[in-house]
């Protein structure tokens, strides 16, 4: 049996030497035909625009870091791919460490300077945070908390298609929640926005990191209540109901969408129910 694979998250000191690093770019990563861990020595030995380094954890207990660069450069022997392609292709276990990073690199990217002043902000040891001396102020990365709900009307199920989606893929809705409204709240006000319908009997089904670029996915079922479909402009180019047994191409099966949707179609059928991707 294969030993599982081990991501845990840590600050680490940046000016111990050693372990392994990842690199980030707008691009997304830096990959080789060994992967996208090397010896953290060897990068920075290379002509690399460097613009912050972070120590972000252990994978099977080794510490790890990731270089954040100003821009994206061709290394020999290396290509660039995006966090979205490992999530599809790669190894679980490697995407949530590159997720996790991705999320770093851009809030890094993002706080160079401070939102009040305009200083430059300075990383602060053991902790992950920025720091602007001039006004005594931290900045954490960033979680922007989302919902994302599957509208079911017995052997129906709601589906629609965004213009950024892949061809022919359809999935459930999705939206950030707006300042002081409850996740319930965002689900009705969603709904209502990108196809006009009502929904009743809200339940919580579980939730999911989203690093594109800094989402927390809130998952939820709901039952239909009311109206008829009007895709939201620009929002919604098509959104239809399905019924379970013809169905059109779905999400990846690691995403919390494919997720609500296959937990439906589980209980309905009968069949054993399946495990959110952690």
């Amino acid at each position: 049996m294969t030993r599982p694979r081990r991501w845990t998250t840590a600050v680490l000191d940046i000016q111990v030497s050693g372990g392994w690093a990842v690199v980030h770019s707008t691009q997304g990563f830096l990959l080789d035909g060994n992967g996208v861990m090397f010896p953290r020595e060897w990068l920075k030995r290379q002509d690399l625009p460097l613009l912050s380094e972070h120590g972000i954890g252990h994978f099977d207990g080794e510490p790890v870091y990731l270089l954040v660069l100003k821009h994206p450069v061709d290394v020999e022997g290396c290509t660039w791919q995006g966090l979205r392609q490992f999530m599809l292709e790669g190894d679980f276990d490697v995407y949530r460490k590159l997720g996790y990073a991705a999320q770093i690199g851009t809030w890094a990217r993002e706080h160079r300077f401070c939102g009040s002043c305009g200083q430059a902000m300075q990383q602060v040891p053991g902790e992950r945070a920025m720091y602007c001396e001039h006004c005594d102020l931290r900045h954490y990365p960033r979680i922007s908390p989302s919902m994302i709900v599957l509208i079911t009307r017995g052997d129906e199920i709601l589906l629609a298609r965004s213009p950024r989606f892949v061809p022919g893929v359809y999935s459930t809705l999705a939206g950030f929640a707006e300042p002081g409204e409850s996740a319930e709240d965002c689900v009705r006000r969603e709904v209502m926005e990108e196809v006009q319908l009502e929904v009743k009997n809200i339940q919580y089904m579980g939730s999911q990191c989203w690093p594109f670029p800094h989402s927390m996915m809130l998952g939820f079922h709901a039952e239909y209540a009311g109206g008829e479909i009007v895709p939201q402009l620009d929002e919604i180019e098509d959104a239809r109901w399905f019924d379970i047994n013809d169905l059109p191409p779905l999400p990846a099966h690691r995403s919390i969408a494919r997720y609500l949707i296959d937990l439906y179609l589980a209980r309905r059928s009968g069949t054993a129910e399946p495990v959110l991707p952690g």
